[in-house]
């Protein structure tokens, strides 16, 4: 598990394009047969990717963790953006189609991960945070997760949103997850700009081609820095930035954070026109 810490506003000001991707963008997530693990002193939030293809794959024990298993304090959401799979759970299955998440509770001891199909994988996005009370493990359908219309064809930013582990949602101690999914035409999200420095935030980009890209933006709003990514790499938002992007064609992507409250509309928004 690749360890990473925290920056401050002002150090990053002087980052080149290299340094930003070194420390905010986390590559290659699904390794054939792996589980690919980044642990972030933001809020100690833990992102990762699991795709087994041959084997079933165990969440692993960490050392950095300094814990008996992976989520003896710990809680965890997955969303499956692959073909169909399996969650085991102490024992318990949970059957994830594309886009379905679950969640599992503190002190869920055995959780392995296995594929429906080899020539179509689950590919397993996860996000993992500190948990002070055991809720229970819970699946959600995205059929199930009270999907909301936001935006407008005329600017490009026309939107469906997903909320599974939230307040009105799936309960967890402080892990708030889900997922945005544009209309064909649509580039822009998470308009307009905000930050909230109560809490952290991780994007995941899914369904881009391989020949396009999404310029994800973050900084202080007087201050914008961008990332150029691509299909399935994930991108660390810390509590002073924004986070919103730009795709060359249209995409997905899973928003999940981790703070001080769990309200998704907890958000101090920075109209386009101020930024620089």
């Amino acid at each position: 598990m690749e360890t990473r810490f925290a920056n401050s506003p002002n150090e990053v000001k002087q980052f080149d394009t290299e340094q930003l991707r070194t420390q905010f963008l986390f590559q290659n997530l699904f390794e054939k047969d792996e589980a690919k693990l980044l642990y972030t002193h933001f809020d100690r939030v833990i992102i990762g990717g699991v795709k087994p293809v041959n084997k079933t794959i165990s969440l692993p024990k960490e050392e950095e963790l300094k814990a008996e298993y992976f989520l003896q304090r710990r809680e965890i959401g997955i969303i499956n953006v692959g073909g169909q799979g399996t969650v085991i759970a102490d024992g318990k299955e949970f059957t994830l189609q594309k886009l379905d998440c679950v969640y599992l509770g503190k002190e869920t001891r055995d959780v392995h991960f296995k594929s429906a199909s080899k020539k179509n994988p689950a590919l397993f996005y996860l996000l993992s945070t500190p948990a002070h009370h055991k809720y229970p493990s819970k699946l959600m359908s995205k059929e199930k997760a009270t999907p909301v219309q936001l935006g407008e064809q005329a600017t490009s930013n026309k939107r469906t949103i997903y909320k599974y582990i939230h307040l009105d949602g799936i309960k967890s101690c402080q892990l708030v997850m889900g997922l945005t999914v544009l209309d064909n035409g649509s580039v822009w999200n998470s308009v307009p700009p905000h930050t909230h420095t109560r809490r952290m935030e991780v994007y995941f980009y899914f369904d881009l081609s391989a020949e396009h890209r999404v310029f994800h933006f973050m900084g202080q709003p007087q201050e914008t820095r961008h990332i150029v990514m691509a299909n399935h790499e994930a991108v660390i938002s810390p509590p002073w930035s924004m986070h919103y992007g730009c795709g060359t064609s249209n995409y997905g992507f899973i928003w999940g954070m981790a703070g001080e409250n769990m309200e998704f509309s907890d958000m101090d928004p920075h109209p386009i026109a101020t930024l620089k």
